[in-house]
């Protein structure tokens, strides 16, 4: 079934062809989207499938021989991320189309929505499923380049202002990145992830550290790591909310993939551990004190998102079998979760016309539904049981204390003291979108929720010349948050069998013989001797 590890990008490849073609029919372009992403996530719940109980799957693709041709893998850990990540672009084009836009219907061109959005989930696909550094990098600039026109949609001057910022920031990255690729190629002759990981443990140590922290610091911009993180808060928050949503939940994850993919295979667990572990220390902390200090409820989930990179940036630098898989586990975790929560964000903004806490309360006499979708994933971040949020951090605090080194304890005591203070940030936020007896408008004025709910409705009309909200947001929009909230809160009831496949993608990731067996000794035709 080597046939379907292609299939996904082919997927995506052709539904951005065909709806780009489809630019003056929204419904047709609407419905091959959702098929093609249905499709894509039915393709990758195989690939999982077969991962786990055949091993991991490759083909060279074109039929060129191992090394020369595009080589695509997918083992546990690409299957797993693929799979997850898959779900999530589903959910968010739902919810788009329930919006029957991008988050702004007037000024945002729709018909490049649906393209640029397969374009992106496409360069997802090919980053996870890619064998080699620079197809890889083929992946992040598919993906990078369709968020570049994502973020910008619409064409306010805070989107252009935050597009620029981040396209800039992007381009230092991939600078960097396709730097490091060259780099790679000079000093061991080959991109081949399978054959990387012998030949570079052939370099002199000097050498091969120096490749590692050239790749380290591409992926660490990508993944809003501390110090390379500041672009990110200014950068989502001004995104449509569907847009905001799809980058909190992916983009920086497929940055920590590239890490743990790398790190492992390539450079050997255990190599520049304390580094890791300082860049994971200073990343949960900054970001969690950035998150509560914030007004604005989206900027507040834009810093708990850089601070929960560090989490996944803890386990990679224990090096150990059980740090890996932690580290996996709660990057799947937290794809889903940081979608869920800005998917429910955005519900909160349609309804209100603002994100501000200052001008936000009482919308739980509103929208009720809305509070409870937004408290379930909110304790899921901050790690109550029995959230698959616990379950993640447990795991990484019992691979910290395994480890028993003073660094470890260190990184054990920050995440404690890190989950602690996300506890704190989201229920200052919950309690002051929710619970705080006035309803705030978007001009800043404020209005008592007893006192005349239905007038106080955001469909009323507008005041001050500002658009008090848009009204309630349609079922499939509210359906599709609901079924984010719904698959991130599932994950407690599969906790145990997702934590035993993470606990197999760590071993196909660490194991680099395993690793080479599959993907090295393809013949020219493709297949496994």
């Amino acid at each position: 079934m080597r046939v379907l590890v292609p299939l996904p990008v082919l997927l995506c490849l052709l539904g951005c062809a065909v709806t780009f073609v489809l630019g003056r029919r929204p419904r047709a372009q609407r419905a091959v989207t959702l098929t093609v992403l249905t499709g894509v996530v039915a393709t990758s719940a195989a690939l999982l499938a077969l991962a786990v109980t055949e091993g991991p799957q490759h083909v060279t693709v074109g039929g060129w021989t191992a090394g020369v041709g595009i080589g695509l893998v997918a083992d546990r850990l690409s299957a797993l991320v693929l799979l997850t990540s898959s779900v999530v672009t589903l959910l968010v084009m739902v919810f788009s189309i329930g919006q029957g836009r991008t988050g702004d219907e007037r000024s945002t061109p729709v018909s490049i929505y649906h393209p640029t959005y397969l374009a992106l989930t496409a360069g997802v696909c090919i980053a996870f499923l890619a064998a080699d550094l620079f197809n890889l990098y083929v992946g992040f600039e598919v993906l990078l380049t369709a968020s570049y026109v994502l973020l910008a949609l619409g064409g306010t001057g805070t989107r252009i202002r935050a597009s620029a910022t981040y396209v800039v920031v992007s381009l230092v990255s991939s600078l960097v990145f396709l730097t490091g690729v060259g780099l790679v190629y000079a000093a061991t002759g080959t991109v081949a992830m399978a054959d990387l990981a012998g030949r570079i443990a052939a370099l002199p140590p000097a050498v091969a550290t120096a490749l590692q922290l050239v790749l380290l610091v591409a992926f660490g911009i990508k993944a809003a790591a501390f110090p390379l993180s500041g672009w990110l808060p200014d950068s989502y928050p001004a995104a449509a909310a569907p847009v905001a949503a799809v980058f909190a939940g992916l983009l920086t994850k497929v940055g920590v993939y590239a890490i743990v993919r790398t790190h492992d295979l390539l450079f050997g667990p255990g190599t520049l551990r304390v580094l890791l572990l300082a860049v994971a220390l200073a990343t949960l902390l900054v970001g969690i004190c950035g998150a509560v200090v914030q007004h604005d409820l989206r900027r507040m989930m834009s810093f708990t998102l850089v601070s929960h990179i560090g989490y996944m940036l803890f386990g990679i630098g224990l090096g150990s079998a059980a740090g890996v898989a932690a580290a996996v586990f709660y990057a799947v975790h937290h794809i889903l979760v940081q979608t869920a929560l800005f998917l429910v964000v955005g519900l909160v903004e349609h309804r209100t016309g603002t994100t501000s806490l200052r001008r936000l309360g009482g919308l739980a006499a509103l929208a009720p539904g809305t509070a409870v979708l937004f408290l379930l994933p909110a304790l899921n971040l901050a790690g109550i049981p029995p959230f698959s949020g616990f379950l993640g951090k447990l795991a990484l605090l019992r691979a910290g204390v395994a480890d028993g080194r003073w660094d470890a304890w260190v990184l054990v005591v920050a995440s404690v003291v890190t989950s602690l203070l996300t506890l704190y940030a989201i229920a200052r936020a919950w309690s002051a979108v929710f619970w705080n007896g006035r309803l705030g408008f978007a001009d800043g004025t404020e209005q008592d929720v007893e006192q005349d709910v239905e007038d106080a409705r955001p469909h009323a009309g507008e005041r001050g010349g500002e658009p008090v909200g848009e009204g309630r947001p349609r079922r499939t929009t509210v359906a599709a948050a609901t079924g984010a909230v719904v698959v991130v809160t599932a994950l407690s009831l599969v906790g145990g069998p997702l934590l035993s496949i993470a606990e197999g993608a760590a071993t196909d990731t660490i194991d680099a013989q395993r690793y080479l067996r599959v993907v090295g000794g393809v013949d020219d035709a493709g297949g496994e001797p």
